[in-house]
C-alpha cells in the first residue's frame, strides 16, 4: 500500500512540474524577443474596453454609470475563461507529433493552456485594482470576498472546458470552429456589456431568472461585477429604472454560485471522462 501511494505522489509530482514547464515554456514563447512583454496581456482587453465604451457608452448611451469599472469586472473573467477554452481546443493536436514519440500525462496539455490564460488573468486584475485605487474608485468592503467562490466556478468551469474540447478536437477538428460561434454567442448571453438588471427584468415575470444562471459564466461575471462595482440604476427602457448588478442581496450571488458550480462539476466530469475516453486513440487520429 505505501509502495502504491508513493507511487501515486511521484507521479503526482512529474505532472505538476510537467505542467509548469509547459506553462513557463508557453508565456516565453509569446513574448520572446518583445521588449513590452507581460505588457501586451493588456493589449486585448484594454482594446475591448475602448471599443465597447465607444459603442455602449458614447454612441448608444447605455446610461451605466463608471461603465469603465463595469465593463471590465465582467470582461476580464470572460477573457480568461474564452481564451483558455480555445487554447486548450487545439492544445492536443497542435502536440500531436510529441504525442506519438513520448508517453507523458497528456492531461496537461489543456490544463497548461487554463494556467497560462490564469497568469494573465491575475496581471489584468491586478493592473484592474491598481486602476481602481489611483482613480479613487470605492471598490473595498466585504463584497470582495465574493471573488473567492467566483474564482473557483471559473477555474472548474475552465477546466472541465479545456477538458472536454481538446478531446472532442481531435476526433472532430470542427469542434474549435463551433466553439468559437458557442463562444461569442456566449459573449452576448452573459452580461459583460449590458445591465443584468435587463435580463432580471426580462425573466423574473416569467420565473425564468434562475435558468440564465445555469450558464456558470453569468454567475461568475455577475459576481465579479458585484465585487468591484457599487450598484447603481438606469433608466428602463418602458419608463422608470432598473439595477444595473443582477442583484442587491450578496447572498443571491452565493446561491448562483453554487449553481453553477454543480453545472461546472458536471462539465468537469463528462471533460475528464471524453478526455479518458478518447485519449488511447490520440495517435491514431493525430
Amino acid at each position: 500500500m505505501a509502495a502504491v501511494d508513493s507511487r501515486a505522489a511521484a507521479q503526482s509530482r512529474v505532472r505538476w512540474e510537467l505542467l509548469r514547464n509547459l506553462i513557463r515554456k508557453d508565456l516565453k514563447v509569446k513574448y520572446q524577443g518583445s521588449a513590452l512583454g507581460f505588457v501586451w496581456s493588456l493589449a486585448t482587453p484594454l482594446l475591448l474596453l475602448a471599443v465597447y465604451y465607444i459603442v455602449f457608452q458614447i454612441i448608444l448611451k447605455n446610461g451605466i454609470p463608471s461603465f469603465a469599472v463595469y465593463l471590465m469586472a465582467g470582461l476580464l473573467p470572460w477573457q480568461a475563461f474564452a481564451g483558455s477554452t480555445m487554447i486548450a481546443a487545439s492544445s492536443v493536436v497542435a502536440n500531436g507529433e510529441l504525442i506519438r514519440k513520448i508517453r507523458f500525462p497528456q492531461t496537461v496539455l489543456p490544463l497548461s493552456a487554463v494556467g497560462f490564460q490564469a497568469v494573465h488573468f491575475l496581471l489584468q486584475m491586478g493592473v484592474l485594482t491598481v486602476a481602481l485605487v489611483v482613480t479613487r474608485y470605492d471598490f473595498f468592503g466585504p463584497r470582495l470576498l465574493l471573488l473567492i467562490p467566483a474564482t473557483v466556478v471559473l477555474v472548474t468551469f475552465s477546466v472541465g472546458m479545456a477538458m472536454l474540447v481538446s478531446a472532442a478536437n481531435v476526433r472532430y477538428r470542427d469542434v474549435q470552429h463551433l466553439l468559437e460561434i458557442v463562444l461569442q454567442a456566449g459573449f452576448w448571453l452573459t452580461p459583460v456589456v449590458y445591465a443584468a438588471g435587463l435580463v432580471q427584468n426580462l425573466l423574473v415575470p416569467r420565473d425564468l431568472y434562475w435558468a440564465y444562471f445555469l450558464n456558470p459564466m453569468a454567475g461568475v461575471i455577475s459576481t465579479f461585477q458585484a465585487a468591484f462595482y457599487e450598484d447603481a440604476t438606469v433608466p428602463a427602457p418602458g419608463g422608470g429604472t432598473i439595477q444595473v448588478l443582477a442583484s442587491d442581496d450578496y447572498t443571491f450571488y452565493l446561491q448562483v454560485l453554487l449553481m453553477g458550480f454543480g453545472v461546472s462539476l458536471v462539465v468537469l466530469g463528462l471533460g475528464v471522462h471524453t478526455f479518458r475516453r478518447l485519449q488511447p486513440t490520440f495517435a491514431e487520429d493525430l
